[in-house]
Formats: C-alpha cells, structure tokens, sequence
C-alpha cells in the first residue's frame, strides 16, 4: 500500500509540472515571438530599423550611444514602453527616434517585439565602469550605491530600490523592470529624468509641455516619488552598483521565475 501511495504521489507531483500555469500560459501569449524576432534584426518597411543597430544582437544596448540593455527584461514592461513611446506619454530624449519607430509599429507588432526580447538571455555583463571613467564620465561608487538599493537613504526619504526591482534589481514581478545589470549611462540618465519629471506640474504633463528630459510615465508615479529625493551623487552611486549587480549570489543560485 506504501509503495502505491508513494507511486500516485509522483505520479501527481510530474503532472503538476508539466501543466502550465495561468502565469506561464499568459506569458507565452503575449505576442508572437518569430515575428518579434524578424522585426529586431531586420526591422519593418522603411519606418523601423532594426532595433539590434542600436540595441545590439544580444540585447545587450550601448553606453556609447545611451541605449538600455534589453536582455533579460520583463516583456509586459517592454511592451508598456513601447506603447508610451507610440502614445508619446514618454519621449526618447537620446536617440530621438523611438517615438517615431513606436507609432510605425502595429499594436501586435509590439507584442510581437516584447515576447522576443523576453527571449534574449545574453550574460549579465554591465558597464565597463574603468573604461567609463578613462573617456571622462563621472562615475559613483559602487558599494555606496548598493546600501541605497538594499536599504535606501531614510535621512533623505529614499527608499530602497529592491522594495520594488527585487534582489539587485533583477525584477520582482510583471510590472517593475529588471535595472540589475543595466548600462551605467542609460541607468544615470533615467534617474535624472525621473527626477526632472517629479518636478514637472500634472497640468504640465496633461498638456504635453514636458521638458525634453522628463520622463512621467511610472506606474503609479512611484519612480519620481522617489526620484525628486536622489541627489547627484546618489543617481551615480547607485548607477554604478546596477550596473554590476548579477541576478544571483553565490548562496542564492536560484534565478527569478519570471525570466
């Protein structure tokens, strides 16, 4: 009897594996991933170029041309972005093109693009910090960011970046996107707009009179709550520590369930 009960119990236990979950079914739906994949290497009619010119065939972005790095991001986010792009609720203030790439790309398109980008696992590099700092960028300092990220700036109202990016900023769920490992320059320069947008009036953003470097279109306005609080020396600091974070610690190998 023993060896039935334990015999059913695997049995149920492999079951309960192979069935998807509603989570996992919905991941999968969000768009169409050959497509996705088409439109990131050779782009669509004249309108779109292919993102990997600016975003590289990994995913992996530039700091040379202040584009983010891609892999490893959440698609529901990625898809947000390109919607707010098409919708200009948020503005590309570096490359000025997203907007227009945005708005010539369908509604499926985008899903498409974000279901294939969810696909790119390139490893966790980062910035090449020393380099930064040789070609003259204005570097923080890691390990001062990383007290900010785990545990926030009370004296100063910041809260810490992991209550929402989870464990080194690797994403703790659909909404919030995966900053660990991001480009310094990227990660430097959303802080600011986050911060010059916590600055900017609701009847300002209503009539579309943002300045160039205001980014407004955080979920819930939680990123420039948060932001307004950063000093530069904050912004830098914690940039840096980003940049280097990895998803893992050698005591905690699991990855998040989302990727």
């Amino acid at each position: 009897m023993k060896r039935l009960i334990s015999s059913i119990s695997a049995i149920a236990l492999l079951a309960w594996f192979a069935v998807p979950t509603a989570a996992s079914a919905a991941q999968e739906s969000i768009g169409n991933i050959t497509n996705g994949r088409i439109i990131f290497q050779n782009g669509k009619g004249d309108d779109v170029p292919a993102c990997q010119g600016c975003h590289g065939t990994d995913g992996n972005g530039s700091d040379d041309l202040g584009t983010p790095r891609l892999a490893y991001q959440v698609d529901s986010y990625v898809l947000k972005q390109l919607t707010d792009f098409a919708t200009d609720k948020r503005t590309d203030d570096t490359m000025y093109q997203m907007n227009d790439i945005a708005k010539a790309l369908s509604a499926q398109d985008r899903k498409d693009l974000a279901a294939y980008v969810h696909t790119l696992k390139s490893p966790y590099i980062g910035s090449n910090l020393d380099q930064l700092r040789r070609d003259g960028a204005d570097i923080g300092i890691p390990h001062e960011g990383k007290m900010i990220a785990e545990y926030g700036s009370p004296d100063h109202g910041v809260p810490a970046c992991k209550s929402c990016h989870g464990f080194h900023g690797r994403s703790a769920g659909r909404i919030y996107p995966a900053i660990g490992g991001q480009n310094y320059v990227y990660l430097k320069h959303e802080l600011e707009s986050w911060r010059n947008g916590a600055n900017t009036s609701a009847a300002d953003i209503a009539a579309g009179k943002k300045e160039d470097n205001a980014r407004t279109n955080d979920y819930m306005g939680q990123m420039r709550a948060v932001a307004k609080h950063l000093t530069d020396e904050d912004i830098k600091n914690v940039a840096a520590f980003l940049t280097l974070a990895r998803p893992t610690s050698p005591g905690n190998p699991r990855s998040p369930s989302h990727m």
